[in-house]
C-alpha cells in the first residue's frame, strides 16, 4: 500500500487487532505495524504455566463468538496467541510483521512513521504497543548482592531454571501470587514480600467471577473512582485462573509471607510489620466485591445461588511466628529474586510534542491522545476498569475507530 494512509496502527496484539477489525469495516485503508510477530508480548513474557484469567467465554475479540466446548476454562498464553494469529487471518487484517517502528514524528499535519524498511505516512495513528510490557524494579533492586539473581515476572519461565535455593517472590498482585504458587509447588522454598493488593476468588454464587463483574458493571467503573489519592492506578487483584487464590491460601501450600520488602542492611533483607494489614485489606476487597454482586443479582432479580465459602478464603494462615523482619542472606539460601512490581509502556520513540508526559507515558483521554489524529488503545485501566484487558477491546475499539473514521470523514 503506497500513499498516504487513513491510518497506522503499531502492534498487533490483541487491542491492535480489534482495533484494525473495526478500522476495515469502517472502510479505512491503514496497515497494523508489528515489531515481530502476532502477539509477542503474549509469548515471550509470561511463564510455562500462565493460564488467562479471563475464562474463554470472555477471551474473544471483535467479531468473534466463543464455539468450544469449555467456555468456562482457562487459555494457555500458547493457545490465545494461535487465537490472534487465526483471528487476523480470518478477518483479513492488513498486518506488517517484524516491522518494528523507529520514530513516530508529525509534519504539516501528517504523522511521519518511521520503520526499518520505509516510512509511511498517514492522517491519523493507533498506538497498540500497551502499557504493560516493561517491567518496573523499585530502585532498593540495586542494593541487593550480585551473587544473588534478580529478575522480573516477565522473564520467570519455570523454576527449573532458577538453579538450586530458596526464592524471594517480591509483591502480592496477580503475577506475585501466580508465582509464588508455581514455584513451591515445585517443590522450592518460597518467600513472599507481600504488597497492599486486592484479590478475588475464582467462583461465586454459582457463577465465574470474571463472568459476574463483566454482568454487574463493576468492569464499566470509571478511572476516576478507583485511582488512588495519589494519582497512581491500584494494582489489578489476586487472581487464580482456576481457582481462588489468598495469601493464607499460598501460606497453608508452604510459602513464607512477609510484610513488604523494605531494602538491604548489614547483609540482611528487610520487611515491614504490615503483613497483617495486607492480608486484611486483601480479604476486605474480595468482600466488597461480592457485596457489589450482591446488590446486581437483587436488582437484576436473578435466581442466583446463595453464597458459599471459599476454602481458599476460610483457611488458616500459617504465618511466622514472630514475624519475619529481616533475613540473612548469609544464612538464608535465598539465591534468585523475583520482581513482580509492575510495568510500564516504552513509548521513547513518540517525537511528538504533548503526545507524551514528562513521565514518559501517553497524555489521553479516553484513549483520544490531545494531538489531533493521535489514538492509545490498550492502555491497563485508560478510562475503566475493564481498559487493557481482553473483555475490555471491542468497546474500546469501536469507539476509537468510530472517531478516527468521523474525524477523517469516513
Amino acid at each position: 500500500m503506497t500513499g498516504i494512509l487513513d491510518a497506522v496502527v503499531i502492534g498487533a496484539g490483541s487491542s491492535g487487532l480489534g482495533v484494525s477489525y473495526f478500522l476495515k469495516r469502517q472502510g479505512c485503508a491503514h496497515q497494523v505495524l508489528e515489531r515481530s510477530r502476532i502477539g509477542e508480548t503474549w509469548r515471550t513474557q509470561r511463564w510455562d504455566s500462565f493460564l488467562l484469567n479471563s475464562p474463554n467465554i470472555r477471551s474473544v475479540l471483535p467479531g468473534d463468538a466463543f464455539h468450544g466446548t469449555d467456555p468456562w476454562g482457562a487459555s494457555t498464553q500458547h493457545q490465545f496467541v494461535s487465537y490472534l494469529e487465526s483471528y487476523a487471518e480470518r478477518h483479513r487484517l492488513p498486518v506488517i510483521t517484524d516491522t518494528p517502528v523507529k520514530e513516530l514524528s508529525r509534519d504539516n499535519g501528517l504523522f511521519l512513521v518511521a520503520t526499518p524498511h520505509n516510512s509511511l505516512q498517514a492522517r491519523n495513528v493507533v498506538i497498540a504497543s500497551g502499557s504493560l510490557n516493561c517491567p518496573k524494579r523499585p530502585p532498593l533492586s540495586a542494593e541487593l548482592p550480585p551473587t544473588i539473581r534478580q529478575l522480573d515476572s516477565s522473564a520467570y519461565r519455570t523454576a527449573a531454571d532458577l538453579g538450586q535455593g530458596a526464592i524471594l517472590v517480591v509483591g502480592s498482585g496477580q503475577s506475585g501470587g501466580q508465582i509464588a504458587e508455581d514455584l513451591v509447588l515445585a517443590g522450592r522454598t518460597v518467600f513472599l514480600a507481600t504488597s497492599r493488593a486486592g484479590r478475588l476468588v475464582r467462583h461465586y454464587r454459582g457463577g465465574d467471577i470474571f463472568n459476574w463483574m463483566t454482568l454487574s458493571g463493576f468492569l464499566d467503573m470509571p478511572r476516576q473512582e478507583f485511582v488512588l489519592p495519589s494519582g497512581k492506578l491500584p494494582a489489578r487483584g489476586l487472581l487464580g485462573a482456576t481457582h481462588t487464590m489468598s495469601l493464607q491460601s499460598l501460606s497453608a501450600q508452604g510459602v513464607v509471607l512477609l510484610g513488604r520488602f523494605l531494602g538491604v542492611e548489614n547483609g540482611s533483607l528487610i520487611f515491614g510489620d504490615d503483613l497483617d494489614e495486607h492480608i486484611r485489606f486483601a480479604d476486605e476487597s474480595s468482600a466488597d466485591l461480592k457485596r457489589f454482586i450482591d446488590v446486581y443479582i437483587e436488582r437484576a432479580g436473578l435466581n442466583a445461588p446463595p453464597a458459599e465459602d471459599d476454602p481458599a478464603e476460610t483457611i488458616v494462615p500459617h504465618l511466622p511466628d514472630p514475624p519475619i523482619r529481616s533475613i540473612n542472606l548469609a544464612e538464608s539460601g535465598i539465591t534468585s529474586v523475583i520482581w513482580c512490581t509492575g510495568f510500564t509502556g516504552d513509548f521513547r520513540w513518540i517525537k511528538i510534542p504533548d503526545a507524551i508526559d514528562g513521565g514518559g507515558q501517553p497524555i489521553h483521554q479516553d484513549g483520544i491522545g490531545f494531538v489531533p489524529g493521535l489514538y492509545f488503545s490498550g492502555l491497563d485501566f485508560a478510562s475503566t476498569r475493564k481498559s487493557g484487558i481482553i473483555v475490555g477491546i471491542a468497546e474500546e475499539a469501536e469507539r476509537l475507530a468510530g472517531h478516527l473514521a468521523k474525524r477523517s470523514g469516513l
